[in-house]
């Protein structure tokens, strides 16, 4: 099983001078943090996608051509590409480029999105949000798997005729259907036999399961190779040497950034009886020690049947210093014994 890390560039809020960390300042330390999720030995790095003042990142490709060029061996994704408001072909043809600077270890990660401010930014309406995902992720597609000229047409995009995309990937990329509990996603991703990432960052996980199940089963039923279906999930973390005092330290963070989400959702502010429930086994979250950790990845490859688990490990933008150590552990300490483990 693949263990790596998500991150969506969240910027820390000065609660005093009511500002957000300097964009520059958080791109900076993401590429330091990247180049040491190599140097530990993790397998994957996901960046996400936001057009909003509190997240750093609003061009994943961007970031992870950054963190090729101090990388040797990490896998590079999007977490997500909104692929709704975005164009197949100019994201294919950056995402190749990505490929082409880390020899071949860039991956794309699309999504409808839970955020909706790319819709007005570049002039999509949200009546056609399902229809547009549909139709972009039919063209890319299409582009990763052409042999030659490629001629499309669709209705949100002008018609390609005997063209051909630049620069072509040696092999098809990795293109990844991410998913946050729907069962049109599943099927989706099930009939086209692309791999599968459930965000799971609230509840009990275990209501999850019949989610992979149906996929599982439609993925068979779509006639693709068992052996070659990918799962994974993403959940929100952090890893401390104390892992109590660290749960303790993270929570105003933590609790501070759920709120400002949840106040254009209508959700009821976070409280601390939310949060140890979900540091609890059975639980969303992965914040704790290196051995907590260690045990919740197990169970829940074991009930998911995993081949990819991610830490979103970002979430309020948790200081640069509490960041690289979260990373240090993940891959020394608990990547290491969960491959151990799963080896039995």
């Amino acid at each position: 099983m693949e263990i790596g890390i998500s991150m969506f560039g969240d910027l820390r809020f000065d609660k005093q001078n009511n500002s957000y960390q300097l964009a520059g300042q958080r791109i900076n330390e993401i590429i330091e943090e990247v180049k040491l999720m190599d140097e530990v030995g993790l397998d994957v790095f996901g960046i996400g996608e936001h057009h909003r003042a509190d997240y750093a990142v609003s061009a994943p490709d961007i970031i992870l051509a950054g963190a090729a060029t101090v990388t040797k061996n990490i896998k590079l994704t999007s977490a997500v590409t909104v692929l709704s408001s975005d164009d197949p072909v100019r994201v294919y043809e950056a995402f190749s480029t990505v490929n082409a600077m880390s020899n071949g270890r860039a991956e794309i990660t699309v999504g409808r999105g839970s955020f909706i401010e790319s819709f007005p930014l570049f002039g999509y309406d949200l009546n056609d949000y399902n229809e547009l995902f549909t139709e972009k992720l039919n063209l890319l597609l299409n582009i990763n798997w052409a042999d030659g000229p490629l001629t499309w047409t669709g209705k949100h995009r002008p018609s390609l005729k005997d063209q051909e995309v630049f620069p072509k990937s040696e092999i098809p990329m990795n293109v990844w259907i991410a998913a946050g509990g729907t069962p049109e996603s599943v099927l989706r991703a099930a009939k086209l036999g692309l791999p599968l990432v459930f965000a799971i960052i609230g509840g009990m996980p275990e209501q999850y399961k019949p989610f992979f199940e149906y996929y599982k089963q439609e993925y068979i039923k779509a006639g693709h190779d068992i052996n070659k279906m990918q799962i994974a999930t993403h959940s929100h973390g952090l890893v401390g040497a104390d892992g109590n005092a660290l749960a303790r330290e993270y929570f105003a963070t933590y609790k501070d950034q759920m709120d400002r989400i949840g106040a254009s959702r209508g959700w009821q502010p976070y409280t601390y009886e939310q949060y140890e429930g979900g540091r609890s086994r059975d639980g969303a979250l992965f914040i704790g020690d290196a051995n907590q950790v260690v045990d919740k990845i197990l169970y829940h490859q074991e009930m998911f049947g995993l081949t990819r688990w991610l830490m979103h490990s970002d979430l309020g933008a948790p200081d640069h210093l509490t960041q690289m150590k979260s990373i240090e552990l993940l891959g020394t300490k608990i990547a290491p014994e969960v491959k151990k483990a799963l080896a039995k």
